[in-house]
């Protein structure tokens, strides 16, 4: 990634993205919530395409829903079920638009990416050797066929991402 992407921290040095979306998963997960991404899909995402509506997909990356997950600078990348079948998922963080606890819908969301020019696809990297967590692969328990459940209600106070319900 060169410089002039993914700034949301101003001039000089990397994006401050990736370190808000680990700081926000783990206090979802510090407080009993379920953290919830909001994902820019372009050709770059790999995700299951039938659960994608608007170019956009909600995936729950909560410990319970994922395995080996790895938050990363570049990559979010773990394991999940969807209608039954382990998938495995990799986004790049740069597309991730927003993070909330579905519970409360308290987050926060992030630009969009820029768009990528039209051309042959983007390959997406896969590290040599992922970390395991030891977690297993479930969906969200009451959840069978991995189902995204429905985005919280907007709060009073300014734009936000509209987050779908992707069957």
């Amino acid at each position: 990634m060169d410089k002039s992407q993914g700034q949301e921290g101003g001039a000089g040095g990397t994006s401050t993205r990736p370190y808000l979306i680990r700081a926000l998963h783990d206090w979802c997960t510090d407080n009993g919530f379920t953290p919830y991404i909001a994902v820019h899909v372009d050709r770059s995402v790999q995700v299951p395409m039938e659960y994608v509506s608007n170019n956009e997909i909600v995936l729950n990356i909560g410990f319970d829903a994922t395995s080996g997950l790895d938050l990363g600078n570049e990559f979010i990348q773990f394991k999940a079920r969807f209608g039954g079948v382990a998938r495995e998922i990799i986004v790049p963080v740069d597309h991730v638009v927003a993070i909330y606890a579905r519970e409360n819908g308290q987050g926060m969301a992030f630009p969009a990416p820029e768009p990528q020019p039209e051309g042959p696809a983007t390959p997406v990297p896969v590290p040599a050797e992922p970390r395991r967590s030891g977690l297993r692969l479930a969906s969200e328990p009451g959840d069978e066929d991995g189902d995204a459940p429905p985005p919280p209600e907007s709060p009073a106070g300014g734009p936000r991402p509209a987050l779908k319900r992707v069957k």
